[in-house]
């Protein structure tokens, strides 16, 4: 796994705002591939996901 590869897409998915990133993860959970992962392994593409649900975690108890 290409952690470099993941930390890069993390990045620029979440410099789009929580909406966005929201959007992509119900993508990635419907098992669909996003536009820059289309080279991402079944590893990468898991380790994303879960990243991103991990930051958004923390937005969503800040709100609360």
């Amino acid at each position: 796994m290409n952690q470099l590869k993941v930390t890069q897409a993390v990045e620029i998915i979440c410099s789009t705002g929580c909406t966005a990133v929201n959007a992509v993860i119900r993508t990635l959970e419907a098992g669909k591939s996003i536009e820059g992962t289309e080279d991402f392994n079944e590893k990468e593409v898991t380790a994303l996901m879960n990243e991103l649900k991990s930051i958004m975690a923390v937005y969503e108890n800040k709100t609360k």
